[in-house]
């Protein structure tokens, strides 16, 4: 893996986008003083995830973005592209290059991109560290900064070594396992302090809420029984439903039977109520014939009791003339009268009187003689034919006579066949209603047992539970086992309302202080296990990292030896543990690590007892603080007595960090290291060797160098020359070497 490109778009002086080519090898960037050339090397710490302005030569973020000049606008934003040859497969991603991406703008936004993917800040710094690269080592050496290591303290040194070392990923494991350590720890006193606080409360609502348990218990066994209960009596509602079903088969089957025979019945009857009008209306008839023949007779009748009258007295008509006689004798001695009364005055009336009287009796005996024997006669033809007539109206009411008793015979036997016809249907639709009667109470009764049963199922529903699982018990097991439960029903139902209602806020409130004490508890669980992980985690990553570290430092100082006799023809250099310093890796942490128990069981406090220790640490922090121990650098150098590292000297100092840094590169060689300008302070002998090492070096690491030195340009397979345009901006330029020793000394 190596660094093959990087694209520079309005950061600071490159206003304009500019690309920078990395060939493998040694690449040199060259200029005048002024012309940008070390913005190059801000450009590869700040994409990197610097986030020291100082480091970068920036008091803000604003400086980092071109500010513009007479002849260009400022820019809006500044960006720097990096660009990572992954051909090797060195990181673990499925690309041929890895491009990151660091962008600012003017409004203060501020983003990272990971091959166009944005992420964070912080996953940027986790990449490269896996590379051995970053922002705390020897990989970027700014200008001025060449004697880093001599003047960085004891841990900054450790801190340098670990990153070259490719040990800073661990130290980043490390530190977010100590930081969420110290989150855990905090939020376990913090349960623990609400535990303490919810105790008593929940010891109170335990004792009031106490009388629920039995409360509890006592309805879920009368459930049970309850259950059972009703299962046995739906059982034995479903064998009575089943035993209503034949009956209810059978009078639905006789119904429809009596049905049918009511329905001729009732035909007969319709026929015989027909034919009575007309049976009505012949007796009418008759009965008016009769009555008028009846009538007839008793007319003739009268008639010939009138005739058989006037024919008795005209045929004891000479008995009336006896009487003639004697009303002549009477007429006569009336005349002796007459004649002996002469002398009268009226006597001559009288005889006149007399003589009238006896002309007209004359006359009248003569005329009802005559009479007589004429209407005798008469009378007697009529007397004949009434009696002619009288024998026929005798016949015919005879014969009436007869047909009276034989239509009354008929009427009788009709109204016999009407009332028996009437009876047979009024005794089937009796027989009707009581079995309509019968079905519906029939149907009342299973419609009891049906509401019975939805009430009873209803009511297992309730228990949560299937009455089939009591309905279907095998038969080893009956429902007869289960003895004098409804009294025991009653026995429980007594007990409760013993015990009475209890307040649900108490009950409800007990409840939530449980799950919230068991949530408590688990959490503290929880975190005490997550404390032993990490604190686990932390002593596994502090020791990988101390054995590590011993191990290369071995190494470094048997290469340090080497390259520093190199650079000093002689003396001796290694680097030594220091007595340990507090150092930061990222961020303050406290070391939790040693804070003691993680405190008594919950049972124990939940009763008052917190049993928690509080052992001598000294060892293990002793331990741990030669784990984090600095470093520090024993040396001597031919012919002078140093008694401090501030009694070197401007090219000794830059000599000493050459020297540790190829030590570093040869235990550990990083992908690239830029270097900008460490060779200012070299004279001509030392930048020889010094360019003869990055030339050595370069087969493992790839080198950008931003240097005014010959010897080191000589060295580079690749130059770059950046100089100032009249516009304010910086110009990349690709030269040759003569070029590149013009542009140097260029003013």
């Amino acid at each position: 893996m190596y660094l093959k490109r990087l694209e520079l778009l309005g950061f600071k002086s490159f206003a304009s986008k500019t690309t920078l080519e990395f060939p493998t090898g040694v690449t040199a960037v060259v200029g005048p003083n002024g012309s940008g050339k070390s913005n190059v090397t801000d450009a590869l710490r700040w994409v990197l995830g610097e986030t020291s302005a100082k480091s970068i030569r920036a008091d803000k973020a604003e400086n980092l973005m071109f500010s513009g000049t007479q002849g260009r606008p400022r820019a809006g934003f500044a960006q720097v592209t990096m660009t990572l040859d992954n051909s090797t497969g060195f990181f673990p991603i499925d690309y041929s290059e890895v491009s990151i991406r660091r962008r600012v703008g003017r409004d203060g936004s501020s983003s990272y991109f990971l091959n166009d993917g944005e992420v964070r800040l912080r996953d940027i710094v986790d990449f490269f560290a896996k590379a051995r690269l970053g922002t705390k080592g020897f990989v970027i050496i700014n200008q001025g900064n060449s004697d880093m290591f001599i003047k960085a303290s004891a841990a900054e040194r450790r801190m340098m070594l670990e990153e070259v070392l490719g040990l800073r990923q661990y130290q980043i494991k490390r530190q977010d396992a100590e930081n969420k350590l110290a989150s855990t720890q905090t939020n376990l006193t913090e349960a623990r302090g609400r535990v303490e606080e919810l105790l008593p409360h929940l010891r109170m609502l335990r004792r009031q809420s106490g009388k629920w348990a039995k409360h509890d218990e006592l309805k879920a066994e009368l459930a049970n029984l309850e259950l059972v209960y009703f299962s046995r009596k739906l059982a034995e509602l479903t064998a009575e439903e089943a035993k209503l079903e034949p009956q209810t088969t059978e009078l639905a089957k006789h119904l429809t039977h009596i049905s049918a025979e009511l329905k001729e019945l009732e035909k007969a009857l319709a026929h015989v109520e027909a034919r009575q009008p007309k049976a009505d209306s012949n007796f009418d008839d008759f009965k008016k014939k009769q009555a008028e023949l009846l009538e007839r007779r008793a007319s003739i009748s009268k008639e010939v009791g009138r005739m058989e009258a006037e024919v008795e007295f005209l045929t004891n008509a000479p008995k009336r003339s006896v009487k003639e006689d004697e009303l002549l004798s009477l007429i006569a001695a009336v005349r002796k009268l007459i004649n002996e009364l002469q002398g009268s005055d009226d006597i001559a009336s009288i005889k006149q009187h007399l003589h009238r009287l006896d002309s007209q009796i004359q006359q009248t005996l003569e005329g009802d003689t005559s009479e007589k024997t004429s209407r005798l006669q008469s009378l007697q033809t009529q007397k004949e034919k009434l009696a002619q007539e009288l024998g026929e109206l005798e016949a015919s009411l005879k014969e009436l006579s007869s047909h009276e008793n034989s239509f009354t015979e008929s009427l009788r036997s009709f109204n016999a066949e009407f009332r028996t016809a009437y009876e047979a249907v009024e005794k089937k639709r009796k027989e009707q209603a009581e079995v309509l009667q019968r079905q519906s109470r029939l149907r009342f009764e299973q419609e009891k047992i049906s509401m019975r049963r939805a009430e009873l199922e209803h009511q297992a529903e309730q228990y949560g539970r299937k009455l089939s699982e009591f309905v279907n018990t095998p038969a080893g097991e009956p429902l007869e086992e289960h003895i004098n439960i409804e009294g025991r029903i009653l026995r429980l139902r007594g007990e409760l309302a013993s015990i009475g209602d209890i307040d649900p806020e108490v009950v409800r409130e007990a409840k939530e202080m449980e799950e919230r004490y068991a949530f408590l508890e688990q959490q503290i669980t929880d975190l005490d296990k997550a404390s032993e992980d990490l604190t686990r985690l932390i002593a596994e990553l502090k020791q990988k990292i101390h054995d590590e570290f011993a191990r290369a430092l071995r190494r470094v100082n048997e290469e340090l030896a080497e390259h520093f006799k190199t650079m000093f023809g002689g003396g001796k250099a290694k680097l030594v543990l220091a007595n340990p310093q507090p150092r930061h890796i990222i961020e303050p942490v406290e070391d939790l690590s040693s804070s003691g128990s993680t405190g008594g069981s919950m049972d124990s406090r939940l009763h008052g007892n917190d049993n928690r220790g509080s052992g001598n640490d000294s060892e293990e922090n002793n331990d741990t603080d030669a784990k984090e121990a600095g470093l520090e650098i024993e040396l001597t150098i031919p012919r002078k007595n140093i008694r401090g590292l501030d009694m070197l000297s401007g090219g000794e100092r830059s000599l000493v960090s050459i020297a540790v840094l190829f030590a570093l590169i040869s235990v550990s060689p990083p992908p690239f290291i830029v270097l900008d300008e460490v060779d200012a302070a070299l004279d001509e002998n030392n930048t020889k060797r010094f360019a003869n090492l990055i030339k050595n070096f370069a087969k493992k690491s790839q080198f950008i160098i931003v240097t005014h030195n010959r010897a080191t340009m000589a060295s580079a397979n690749v130059l770059y020359g950046v100089t100032m345009t009249s516009d304010g901006t910086s110009k990349l330029l690709s030269i040759k070497f003569e070029e590149a020793e013009a542009l140097v000394e260029k003013p």
